[in-house]
């Protein structure tokens, strides 16, 4: 089943189509790599439609010793870059395909993009999700406009039955992929960046298999200025960019344990497009560890007030990992494209981020079951400045001598150094407290 609609009359030559057999049912495949004048053209109408985002200043850059820029995607009216290349994508379809429709299979920033823009442009959108998919996100999809089916328990039965609707009804059945159209549109971030931070030394976008935006926006960046390093990067759990880039072909299917954090970072390589275009132009793929993300986002919270999730945190944590030595001193731009993040996810990721600091801890020991002993460690706590988080007593199975209790604390510290000297003074009062491990 393949809805495929030729639309290489709207970007001249940048998007004739080679033939190629392909499983990907979109607006069109494999075009010639985009311009520079594609991407100017992708800005100048979608300019009404999308924000044109801040891209300030941190006070992260004292931190990590390099002037730090942050492009606030995570700012867009649907929390994604996803955005600039939907837009311009949805805008650039024929009339006649604009009365009859789209449909999407998806439960990531590109069908809520999908789904606000289309309703925007009165494209009647139709987005079929799993029913495995969070009810907030099933929310946020009817309120942008579309008309949301919730069809079978994965995300390929999801993707059968909105072809199968777009074959039977004449709907565009849109998916994410790296057809110049939508390169050009999420390119124009590059052009936004170029023109907000002025000597700008790099750049530093999220990478992994939907690399859209790290191909198109180094088409941009490396025009204006070739000097510019362009870097992206992606979780060392699954590097396909580097692994696709080293067989010099789209990398084969590998598993995402994790695909609820990582969002649209665990896709496959959807792309030979993406895939030239970056080995062209990008500078330096680096891969960073999912501890390393965490803190990015803690990082990012603290710092910023940027609620956001792995893909909008993913860029910051190659410094917090410190594996881009190279550009302390340097002026860097750091994209932050991406805010959505279910609450319950957010709240699991920011505890085991102050854990993985030492800034959450805990600790047990036995005590005599009586209010002074008791009174006389919180006085310790109160004295170290530790907050008290939690306080729990077990009395009943404690193997040690009778009529003593087992006191297990879990508190809150300023950093590493506090925590050690807490530590030091509790094993100082009690030689038998147990500190668990992180």
């Amino acid at each position: 089943m393949k809805i495929v609609s030729r639309n290489e009359e709207l970007l001249g030559d940048a998007l004739s189509l080679v033939p190629q057999p392909s499983s990907r049912t979109s607006l069109s495949s494999h075009n010639k790599l985009i311009r520079f004048e594609d991407i100017s053209a992708a800005a100048f109408k979608i300019q009404s439609g999308v924000q044109k985002t801040p891209c300030m200043y941190s006070r992260l850059s004292k931190l990590y010793g390099v002037d730090i820029y942050l492009k606030k995607e995570f700012l867009q009216y649907t929390g994604s870059v996803k955005e600039r290349g939907v837009l311009y994508l949805l805008s650039s379809l024929p009339q006649d395909q604009q009365r009859k429709g789209v449909i999407v299979a998806s439960d990531g920033n590109f069908s809520m993009a999908v789904a606000y823009h289309a309703s925007e442009l009165r494209i009647p959108v139709f987005v079929i999700m799993s029913t495995s998919t969070s009810p907030a996100r099933v929310k946020m999809c009817r309120e942008y406009g579309a008309m949301v089916i919730s069809y079978g328990t994965t995300a390929k039965d999801s993707q059968m039955h909105a072809r199968r609707l777009a074959q039977e009804n004449g709907y565009l059945y849109l998916e994410e992929e790296d057809s110049a159209v939508y390169l050009s549109g999420l390119g124009t971030m590059g052009l936004e960046i170029y023109e907000q931070v002025p000597k700008l030394d790099a750049v530093i976008f999220p990478a992994g298999g939907h690399c859209g935006l790290l191909a198109g926006s180094a088409a941009a960046l490396k025009h204006l200025n070739p000097r510019i390093s362009v870097i992206g990067v992606e979780s060392e759990s699954f590097p396909v960019l580097q692994q696709s880039l080293k067989a010099g072909h789209p990398a084969e299917d590998q598993a995402c344990n994790n695909h609820h954090f990582y969002g649209d970072v665990s896709g496959l390589c959807f792309g030979s497009n993406s895939l030239q275009l970056t080995g062209k132009l990008v500078d330096k793929v680096v891969a960073v560890s999912e501890e390393d993300v965490l803190i990015s986002m803690l990082r990012l919270l603290e710092y910023e007030r940027a609620t956001v999730d792995a893909e909008g945190a993913i860029g910051l944590a190659a410094l917090v990992a410190g594996k881009l030595p190279e550009l302390k001193g340097k002026r860097v731009a750091i994209a932050i494209c991406s805010g959505n993040v279910d609450l319950h996810l957010l709240q699991q990721c920011i505890a085991r981020a102050l854990t993985l600091e030492s800034r959450v801890c805990r600790f047990s020991l036995v005590i005599s079951d009586c209010p002074a002993d008791v009174s006389k460690l919180l006085e310790v706590l109160a004295r170290e400045e530790a907050r008290v988080l939690d306080i729990r007593q077990e009395r009943t199975f404690v193997t040690s001598e009778l009529f003593s209790v087992e006191v297990t604390c879990t508190v809150e510290t300023r950093d590493k150094i506090h925590t050690a000297q807490l530590r030091n003074a509790l094993l100082e009062r009690y030689p038998t407290a147990a500190w668990t491990e992180r």
